[in-house]
């Protein structure tokens, strides 16, 4: 019975990555193993375990972020905010690539939607970053890694969904994870700082006479009407959470409510809008939750057949320290980020390993940033990264796929490099629950 268990992962595993749906994958195979091989007696057990998980409070959030960062994208907030930072670094080399990383973390510290950032990003300072004569590399190796970025400074719906698996408090880890992502955006920054000093020709400075336009023209009603917006919702949101005030869902409340105000003080709010707000919030939401029961019912089957139990006694009689198996654990999601998405990646493998890390007393909330920072990588990674095919569909014709591949290199090394220093010193996310507690 053990063996089916294992024989069903890699089934399903295969089945994913021969282009079969993912939900359907997930659901349907495992009910012909339940209806197979396991005990009838158990199977009525199967929808009051579904309808347990989806009862669940905190995945109410996932929609509401969603809404809030495809609200937002539409609002032209991004757009202002860009412009204006742009401005206030043109001096320095490197600048404008600067500020796509600035303005890529107050978005993700918005939305939370990879996708909408990284188009919203692309379609706005791309153009501008080769009109400006930085190389195509570097401009979309920026914008994309900066996309990424709401995958781990919260809200983000990732986060959710790992605190949903793990059955760990979803502020924790929004408090965890806070601190990581504002240290990988400092150390984007230092990289661009010391590329530029290297190689000054490829990303030149704006010229001295737009930037004194804009210095001479509102410059401070202009900086605090960019600033000021988007800083009340992020305040709103994770201030919220982090002093007390509110529950990730209620949170995620205000902050659908706050998104839909900003964009009708832009003047951009109409019914036509609002339609394709919540079309699009209603098809993502819709494929989230369609994985989740799929996730659910292969959850059910596995540990039934005592795929659990197979793993953690195979764990123990090898002989293998919970830092080994971590890095297994690791490697295992890295390489699988290359062919699947990091939701798939959740709902398969993070059920799989828990037990096995509950087992080794291992702090779950510490699991959750290392499996959150390491599935960030999987949105860079070719052949699959989301973020790249993003970027592609609103680049000009003149940006090749090779451009965008050479592109994130760098930044995917500084992602696994600073996934190795969260390993080796896990009492920086100690730190990061204390300072925003």
């Amino acid at each position: 019975m053990e063996w089916l268990a294992i024989i069903l992962f890699f089934s399903i595993f295969l089945l994913i990555l021969y282009g079969f749906p993912v939900a359907f994958t997930l659901g349907g195979l495992s009910v012909i193993y339940a209806l197979c091989f396991l005990d009838p007696a158990v199977l009525p057990a199967l929808p009051s375990r579904i309808m347990g998980v989806m009862q669940a409070e905190i995945l109410m959030a996932v929609p509401l972020f969603i809404f809030m960062g495809i609200m937002l994208e539409k609002s032209g907030l991004a757009e202002r905010l860009l412009d204006t930072m742009a401005l206030l670094l043109g001096k320095i080399r490197g600048g404008l690539a600067i500020s796509v990383i600035l303005v890529g973390t107050m978005l993700a510290a918005s939305t939370g939607i990879v996708g909408a950032t990284v188009v919203t990003m692309g379609l706005i300072s791309l153009p501008i970053m080769l009109k400006r004569n930085y190389k195509p590399e570097i401009a979309t190796g920026v914008i994309a890694s900066a996309g990424t970025l709401g995958q781990i400074i919260p809200p983000s719906v990732m986060l959710v969904l790992l605190g949903s698996v793990l059955q760990e408090s979803v502020g924790d880890l929004f408090k965890a994870a806070l601190l990581p992502g504002l240290m990988l955006v400092g150390t984007y920054i230092l990289y661009i700082l010391i590329l530029a000093r290297l190689k000054p020709e490829s990303m030149p400075a704006i010229p001295a006479t737009e930037r004194a336009a804009f210095m001479g023209n509102q410059v401070g009603k202009r900086i605090l009407e960019a600033f000021l917006l988007p800083m009340l919702l992020i305040t709103a949101v994770l201030g919220s959470i982090f002093m007390g005030y509110a529950t990730p869902t209620e949170a995620a409340g205000v902050g659908a409510l706050g998104a839909t105000l900003l964009t009708f003080s832009q003047r951009k709010l109409d019914w036509s809008l609002l339609q394709a707000v919540m079309k699009e919030t209603l098809m993502l939401t819709s494929m989230v939750f369609l994985i989740l029961l799929g996730a659910t019912t292969f959850s059910f089957v596995f540990r039934h057949l005592g795929g659990d139990q197979f793993i953690l006694e195979a764990i123990t009689n090898s002989s293998l320290s919970p830092s080994m198996f971590l890095l297994v654990v690791m490697v295992v999601v890295f390489v699988a980020g290359f062919f699947i998405d990091f939701i798939e990646i959740i709902f398969i493998v993070v059920p799989v390993v828990a037990p096995v890390f509950v087992a080794f007393d291992m702090d779950l909330i510490w699991i959750g940033i290392l499996l959150a920072m390491n599935l960030q990588t999987s949105f860079l990674t070719p052949p699959f990264g989301f973020s790249l095919f993003y970027l592609k569909g609103v680049a000009p014709p003149s940006i090749t796929t090779r451009h965008l591949y050479n592109g994130i290199i760098p930044f995917v090394i500084i992602q696994v490099v600073f996934l190795l220093v969260l390993a080796l010193f896990p009492q920086i996310i100690t730190w990061s629950i204390n300072l925003f507690s």
